[in-house]
């Protein structure tokens, strides 16, 4: 009698299927109940418009901030309307044009605007208090009333506190919904492609897609749990992992069903073998990347934090999914659902004669010559990472420049170079004279001026000549911190820069060596070889380093960009490193697995066969995966698909495919060093 699969029923019962099919259909009922109660839970992450904070907790410009924000004050920080003329002046008829603007913005939001112009006259400048109602409201209120009244030949944006914040929610409205579109399309499509089969791809794209919702929710229970908050991008990025992993862990499972259904004639059977062979692999890679993730929660920045906690829950979801629910899917359907290419037991295996096989041949004959050649590639590449600048000014965070942007850009053409926000110094209220005069002498200081203050604390704005953002700025205000006592700090947007990059420097000195040990400790406890463990890790290493100089070339050259984001590097080691060493993860297991039967470079050939077409297509679909956070209009994020994508490429194409394998054959059994899996004798180091 036929079965479903397109078998024939074995009369033996002596070997027990691993996944019966009453397990299979249990299985995807808790599939389905599990993901519908969470789903229909209607939590959302804790998400705040500008996100958590990139200020280190432990910066002086923190408290700063924090000590402001106690401070007595006539309102919220008011809404700044910007009028100017093009390149030419404003005209002496413009001036009743601003009086009638500020009547009529202090109008609609029942508060009193007050109209002025810079010292050169070439721009007028609006000054409207805000109120307690929502941000967002009222300077959609305030852009109405600009577009409605405004002459022509006269421009005007909106922009101050309240306008950045509406501005910065804006760019990640409706964030989501774009990702999760222009992901789960691209995924589909090169599921598609991979499979060639009409429906093959629709099961790991649901279950994948369903398990990136359930993270979601799992992130959201997370922030109200352990009360952190997140942004859009720590939501898009979780997003972007949980689809690009979860697809690599369903691609390498179904290639190894398939290898087993051409070995067993139970489709339960060739999934128990498969599972059993994959598991090690997927759980070392996933456990790699969650611990590699994890070890963000040391750094002193919270929305890096942040990250770290919501990434590494989202892995474990898609791991979860991958593991547990994607087999039970694949068994309902049987052997029809790889139709066309249907596996049949006894059928020969395409990919030991294929064009990977015949790859590793190669590279196995001439070892000196491939690893030559790829070490080449990726020292090129690493030239372009000595250039890399760092450090992005909150102007330039947009790749899309937002309006409240144009209004600071065009406030900084006609005031002093800080005066559109000024640098704050905090002191006490006995002292203000005294640090005044201190003040005023710091070389860069271009005006400076008492502000609020209250019983304790009293504050001093300081306007600087320079830039911000600039390297002179960064002088001057380290010239404050120096000039000024103990007790006395200093804060404000050039202070936040500069204690912001401060604490990248520091993260990432911290960072970089814990993600190091945490994937050597996971290679050596996997393969128990230090030798395979510390050349695995050297050579993703190595891919990072070439990453981040191919994709400092990248967004210099082909996009403009003045700097990478502080933010980047740290992001992007952690992405490649973990990330990167799954392939080599994938390609290692299996080696090991047929180094018990061949030495070496025969087990290196045999796994790159059977893994470099599962491998190259997890690749290229995790770095086009990556590539989806440029539909954001932020500059980090397109900058962390670029490093990435490029580095998943790498250690695709080049570090998997040529290096590993000529690394691990001149080396020879020593590779495995010290237990080596095979038991011959005459292979033992």
């Amino acid at each position: 009698m036929e079965s479903f699969d397109g078998g024939t029923k074995s009369s033996s019962r002596s070997t027990e299927p691993v996944l019966r099919r009453r397990g299979a259909w249990l299985l995807a009922a808790l599939f389905v109940v599990a993901s519908g109660a969470a789903l229909g839970s209607g939590l959302t992450p804790q998400e705040v418009p500008g996100g958590p904070g990139g200020l280190p907790d432990s910066a002086e410009s923190t408290e700063v901030a924090r000590i402001v924000a106690t401070l007595p004050t006539e309102g919220s920080a008011p809404a700044v309307v910007v009028v100017s003329r093009g390149d030419a002046g404003l005209e002496p008829a413009d001036r009743p044009v601003l009086d009638d603007l500020a009547t009529s913005l202090g109008e609609a939001l029942g508060t009193e605007a007050v109209a002025s112009t810079s010292p050169d006259g070439s721009v007028g400048l609006v000054v409207v208090p805000t109120t307690d109602a929502p941000a967002e409201e009222q300077v959609n209120e305030l852009r109405d009333v600009v577009a409605a009244e405004l002459p022509d030949g006269l421009s005007a944006q909106v922009t101050g506190a309240p306008a950045f914040a509406t501005d910065l929610s804006e760019v990640f409205a409706g964030a989501d919904v774009r990702l999760l579109v222009a992901t789960a399309t691209i995924v589909a499509l090169l599921l598609l492609i991979t499979y060639r089969s009409p429906w093959l791809w629709l099961v790991p794209l649901v279950v994948v897609a369903v398990g990136d919702r359930v993270a979601t929710i799992v992130v959201a229970g997370a922030t109200r749990l352990f009360d952190y908050d997140v942004d859009g991008s720590t939501v898009g990025i979780t997003s972007v992992l949980v689809f690009g992993a979860g697809t690599n862990y369903a691609l390498l499972l179904i290639a190894r069903y398939r290898e087993e259904l051409r070995r067993h004639d139970d489709r339960h059977v060739a999934m128990g073998a498969a599972w059993r062979s994959t598991a090690p692999a997927v759980l070392a890679s996933g456990g790699t990347v969650v611990l590699a993730l994890l070890m963000l929660s040391f750094a002193d920045t919270p929305s890096t934090r942040a990250l770290g906690y919501s990434a590494s829950l989202g892995i474990g979801v898609a791991m979860l999914y991958g593991l547990v629910f994607l087999p039970a899917a694949l068994l309902l359907f049987g052997r029809r659902l790889f139709w066309p290419f249907v596996p049949r037991q006894g059928q020969d295996d395409p990919a030991l004669t294929g064009v990977w096989a015949r790859i590793g041949r190669r590279v196995v004959r001439r070892p000196a010559a491939f690893m030559a050649g790829a070490l080449a590639v990726i020292a090129v590449l690493a030239v372009g990472a000595t250039g890399v600048d760092v450090g992005l000014t909150q102007n330039e965070q947009f790749r899309e420049v937002p309006e409240a942007v144009v209004g600071q850009q065009r406030l900084a053409e006609a005031f002093p170079a800080g005066a559109a926000e000024p640098t704050t110094v905090l002191t006490s209220p006995d002292r203000v004279d005294e640090v005044l005069r201190t003040v005023a002498d710091v070389d860069g200081v271009a005006e400076v001026r008492p502000g609020r203050s209250d019983d304790r604390w009293a504050t001093l704005d300081v306007v600087l000549d320079a830039e911000q953002g600039s390297v002179r700025a960064f002088d001057t205000v380290e010239g404050l911190r120096a000039a000024l006592g103990a007790d006395d700090l200093v804060g404000g947007p050039d202070a936040q820069d500069l204690d912001s990059a401060a604490a990248a420097s520091s993260d990432r000195l911290v960072i970089f060596p814990l993600v190091i040990l945490v994937v050597v400790g996971v290679l050596l406890v996997l393969l128990r070889s230090v030798v395979a463990a510390l050349v695995l890790v050297t050579t993703v290493a190595a891919t990072y380093v070439a990453a981040l100089g191919a994709g400092w070339w990248v967004s210099d050259l082909l996009f403009g960009f003045p700097a990478l984001d502080l933010t980047v590097p740290l992001f992007a080691f952690v992405f490649l490193v973990a990330l990167g060493v799954d392939y080599n993860i994938f390609l290692a297991t299996r080696a090991r697995e047929e180094a018990a039967r061949q030495p070496v470079a025969g087990a290196m050939t045999s796994a790159l066969a059977v893994t470099g077409g599962v491998i190259t297509s997890a690749g290229v679909l995790l770095a086009a995966v990556f590539a989806v956070l440029g539909v954001l209009p932020l500059i980090t994020l397109t900058q962390i698909g670029i490093i990435v994508g490029i580095g998943v490429l790498l250690d695709t194409l080049l570090v998997r495919t040529l290096l590993v394998p000529s690394l691990a054959t001149l080396i020879g059994e020593r590779f495995w060093w010290p237990r080596h899996p095979g038991v011959s004798d005459s292979w033992t180091p």
